[in-house]
């Protein structure tokens, strides 16, 4: 990634002077959620600040949390670690070819310009990908067709009781979907801003300067 690109985009958020999630004039968030979704032919996305915390949204936008149990697609130790302190069994991925409860994908710069090939083959109803790779600190979304868990996901990460479109107002109008333990897993403007230039110039196609050998 080129530094140049990088100040120029760090420069034009910080000059906006809008570098919290909850901000109402952001553009960066819904930025990155538009390229996402986009790109992974899903219709709803979830930004969070860890990986961990995506896989959290996506468990808890199916309602699924201690006490539970699951089938997973292969998942690394820290995940296994962090599911087990949230009380959720980890089962083997079904041998019959049965659903999961959400797929990953994790990207870097080498496959960055391959999400949508990657996320073409997913059938599980929350896909998981993970942002971190790319360069810019922990980063991770949920992709769904869910509106349901998308729901259930945007009020996890936001102390659960206010998602975006409450915290201003202080109205609630939804508190079936307020989980019972509440965390922070905003992702910052900043972070969404790089993410999303690293991701549209990965899906940028070469251009030829025309001349011919």
């Amino acid at each position: 990634m080129e530094l140049f690109d990088t100040a120029t985009v760090l420069t034009r958020v910080l000059t906006s002077g809008v570098v919290m999630s909850i901000e109402k004039s952001d553009r960066e968030l819904p930025g990155l959620e538009r390229l996402l979704t986009k790109q992974t032919g899903r219709s709803k996305a979830v930004l969070l600040n860890s990986r961990s915390g995506a896989v959290h949204a996506a468990l808890a936008g199916q309602g699924i949390g201690h006490g539970d149990a699951i089938s997973a697609p292969v998942l690394s130790e820290p995940d296994r670690r962090f599911l087990a302190w949230l009380g959720v069994e980890v089962r083997e991925e079904r041998a019959d070819g049965g659903p999961v409860a959400f797929e990953k994908i994790t990207l870097d710069a080498e496959n960055a310009d391959r999400l949508g090939e990657l996320a073409a083959g997913v059938t599980a109803p929350a896909l998981v990908v993970d942002l971190t790779g790319l360069g810019f600190g922990p980063a991770a979304a949920v992709l769904t067709d869910d509106p349901e868990i998308w729901a259930r996901a945007e009020r996890l990460k936001i102390f659960g009781a206010y998602d975006l479109r409450t915290m201003w107002t202080q109205q609630e109008d939804a508190a079936e979907l307020v989980p019972g333990v509440q965390f922070n897993y905003r992702l910052s403007p900043l972070v969404a801003a790089c993410v999303r230039m690293a991701l549209g110039q990965a899906a940028r196609p070469l251009t030829t300067s025309g001349a011919t050998t």
